[in-house]
């Protein structure tokens, strides 16, 4: 039996750790983060050494001695060394931020292709976008937050160290206030981890809204339904603004806590600084520089700032991580015999989509070299099949073999180079419309490229556009049917031994489709040919029909011979049954008169 896809795993549903997708980013930006921190931890010395040097040049100069005059230069020197260290950390912090999410984003791109559809369904289209771009790059910033906050806490722990060394009295006053400190912090912390993922929760929902909705742009303009779907799409629209409404509220209690607080310190140091000085105890310079100690030591601020970062990075990181986590198809080592002919063979196969069994134990032997045109009712479980045959999916239960061999055995870059799959809708990739004929696992070079798309009757309209194969992609004005015309010509350029056409003819006319069936046999490399078929005149076509009902294979046979029985051709009751002819010639001809649509 298959494994079940991470999809319908209680694990999966987990996903990575945060901890562990942050881990892989500061290790992947290491030494770059090594830097930031080094240069943080040097702009911290200096922040903390300056009020020290500002005292006790005050001190000099209240005193009237030459040295202050060194002293001040000291000082601005400091003030040029901070200002420095802080520019080029900011500059390194951008560049590790950039190069941190670019690869996260690569990684995730990859490992979701490496997924396989069916496991990368769990997630809709606008979640993987917002998961891959905003996520990822949330989560990408965390080498750069990280070693960052090393500096927001040095800067409080080391002007406090100071303070101590000014005069312990002052700071056992500013002490007394630290536990408050300590609980504003961790209730930010609280709040903020919560909401931030509720936050980026809703985004990724809203986001895959918006792609359905886009996707289906001209069914509702026709519909008229532009408006319903506006709501549907920004329904969650609420609990956004009440989830972005909660992160302001918890940050701005952390804001006004610390604005109270720190001058409540910083007055309480000041106060008791006043008294020490009083009591030559303390000099003017000694209590400047405390003030100075008492504010940096109680710099909630830099620390919140550093802390809603690294709360950020975390939550998006989840995020990232429940993607990582989907376990990538296993592929094997085994190869296919050299002799082959590209027999495929299902054995006891079943699928299950949604709770329901689309495929139930189904068994069927395609012979290699023969055309085999599946048929069915709508649900029946066609593309379902064509899916299995090709290794876009696997059966929860059953085997299915290509020339002996179980497809989950056979490597990757084999099994892709020889199986080779047209769809209804094609996504067709490439700047011009040669690469995207020749876009596959190996560039099959420009001259099979024309004669693919001469296969494929997309030739002529090829050579008709402003820069024939040259053209971009995206300025080529394509009907549905010349889209999937190149759709096919891909597919017949890396054909190999085994050949799946999911629908792969419907937005073509019959005389063009006749063509295509003609070229199959004659201008496409020899293979077995697995092809959903609709049409009469497609099944008449093939060598044998494989006919599907409720999941199961009803009956496999030659089409003239299966057009005896009544509830097979209730199949194309759509098509005019008494014109239908009851042999594959018959078909062929009268395909071959019909005029183009």
């Amino acid at each position: 039996m298959a494994p079940q896809p991470a999809a319908d795993s209680d694990s999966a549903a987990t996903g990575l750790p945060a901890d562990r997708v942050l881990t892989a980013a500061v290790r992947h930006s290491g030494g770059r983060a090594a830097a930031i921190c080094l240069l943080a931890a040097a702009s911290a010395a200096a922040t903390v050494a300056l009020p020290a040097a500002l005292g006790h040049t005050l001190d000099l100069a209240l005193d009237g001695a030459g040295e202050a005059v060194r002293w001040t230069a000291l000082c601005a020197l400091l003030v040029a060394a901070e200002v420095l260290l802080d520019a080029v950390s900011a500059h390194l912090t951008g560049t590790t931020d950039a190069r941190s999410t670019a690869w996260l984003r690569r990684r995730g791109l990859e490992h979701l292709l490496a997924v396989g559809p069916r496991r990368a369904a769990r997630f809709g289209h606008g979640d993987l976008v917002t998961r891959l771009s905003g996520n990822a790059a949330e989560a990408g910033g965390a080498p750069a937050a990280a070693a960052t906050a090393v500096s927001s806490l040095l800067t409080p722990l080391g002007a406090l160290a100071a303070l101590v060394l000014v005069d312990p009295w002052l700071a056992a006053a500013f002490c007394a206030g630290v536990p408050l400190l300590v609980l504003l912090l961790r209730a930010f912390a609280r709040g903020s981890s919560d909401s931030v993922s509720r936050y980026q929760r809703v985004q990724g929902e809203i986001a895959a809204r918006l792609v359905e909705a886009l996707a289906g742009a001209r069914t509702l303009a026709a519909a008229g339904t532009a408006d319903r779907e506006r709501a549907r799409v920004l329904a969650p629209l609420p609990e956004l603004a009440s989830q972005g409404r909660r992160m302001w509220h918890v940050y701005g209690r952390a804001m006004v806590g610390s604005g109270i607080l720190v001058p409540l310190l910083t007055i309480a140091v000041l106060a008791v600084g006043g008294i020490r000085l009083a009591a030559g105890e303390l000099s003017v310079g000694g209590l400047l520089a405390a003030s100075r100690y008492a504010a940096l030591a109680a710099g909630v601020g830099a620390v919140t700032g550093r802390l809603s970062a690294l709360v950020r990075s975390r939550a998006a990181a989840r995020r990232v991580g429940e993607l990582l986590a989907l376990p990538p198809v296993a592929y094997g080592r085994r190869s296919l015999p050299a002799d082959g002919t590209g027999r495929l063979e299902l054995r006891g196969v079943t699928a299950v989509r949604g709770g329901r069994e689309v495929l139930r134990g189904v068994d069927l032997v395609v012979p290699g070299g023969t055309t085999v045109a599946v048929v069915g009712r709508s649900g029946a479980g066609k593309s379902t099949l064509a899916a299995l045959a090709g290794r876009l999916a696997d059966p929860d239960e059953g085997q299915v073999l290509l020339d002996g061999v179980p497809l989950d055995g056979i490597g990757s870059a084999e099994l892709r180079r020889e199986v080779g799959h047209a769809f209804e809708r094609p996504a067709l990739f490439g700047e011009t419309v040669g690469e995207a004929v020749a876009f596959g696992a190996y560039d099959p070079g420009p001259g099979a490229v024309e004669d693919a798309a001469r296969a494929a009757s997309a030739d002529a309209f090829v050579r008709r556009l402003p820069a024939g194969y040259g053209t971009a992609l995206a300025d080529a004005p394509l009907s549905g049917g010349e889209f999937q015309r190149l759709g096919l010509a891909r597919a017949f350029a890396h054909a190999g031994r085994l050949l799946v056409l999911d629908d792969a003819t419907s937005s073509l006319d019959s005389v063009t489709e006749l063509q295509v069936s003609r070229a199959l046999t004659g201008r496409v490399r020899p293979g077995t040919r697995l092809l959903i078929a609709h049409r009469v005149s497609s099944a008449a076509r093939a060598d044998l029909v494989a006919w599907l009902e409720d999941g199961r294979v009803r009956a496999v046979g030659p089409h003239e011979v299966l057009w005896e029985l009544p509830d097979y051709r209730a199949v194309f009751a759509a098509e005019d049954a008494s014109d239908a002819p009851a042999g594959r010639a018959g078909a062929a001809a009268r395909a071959a008169a019909e005029e183009p649509r």
